[in-house]
Order: C-alpha cells, then structure tokens, then sequence
C-alpha cells in the first residue's frame, strides 16, 4: 500500500534557485529506482520559501530501499547542498486551520 509525504524543504541562503531547479528530478529519479507511485507531486512554496512537495512512496518498504539505493543517496547529497529539511508545523501556515501555499507546479 502506497504511503503519502509531505516534505518541507528550505533552501540555504542563496540557493532557492538551485533547489526549484532540483526539484524537477526528485520525483523522476525516485520513479526511475521504482520506489514511487504514478501519482503525481504537489508542489508548492510558503512564504519563507519553504518548498514543499506532497507525493507518494510505493510503500513502507520503498522508504526503506531508498536509503539504501545509490541513485537515492545521491540525489539526497545534492538536496543536502541547498536545502535542510524541516518539519512542516514550522511554517507560519501550518498554524491556520486551512494552510495555503503558492503552487509551483
């Protein structure tokens, strides 16, 4: 059974660009490795610029797999040169009863 996130991440100092740009192959690669489903991301930015994407994980075991699949690690050391992760009830929206975002995609 699929397995839906929400993922925040917040792009370091001068590196937003870098990190939208990176975002067009989260999903792709995670697709490629057969760890995700076929739906499609949401993807959207908070007012801090927070990008956040919702998407789905094959399973519980897919997560599992991704930490150990070269593809994924490698991917995931490009997203730890421009972004930190960080949980979503630290974006100011996440305190309104219905949090609003900009899309993206």
């Amino acid at each position: 059974m699929g397995q839906i996130t929400i993922a925040c991440y917040k792009p370091k100092p001068g590196k937003a660009d870098e990190l939208k740009a990176l975002m067009n192959t989260h999903l792709p690669t995670l697709k490629a490795v057969g760890l995700v489903t076929d739906r499609k991301s949401i993807m959207m930015e908070a007012t801090d610029g927070t990008i956040i994407e919702v998407f789905e994980w094959l399973s519980a075991e897919a997560i599992q797999n991704a930490h150990h699949n070269p593809e994924v690690l490698k991917m995931w050391g490009e997203y730890a040169e421009v972004c930190d992760y960080v949980p979503i009830n630290t974006l100011a929206e996440a305190t309104n009863m219905f949090a609003g975002f900009t899309p993206i995609n």
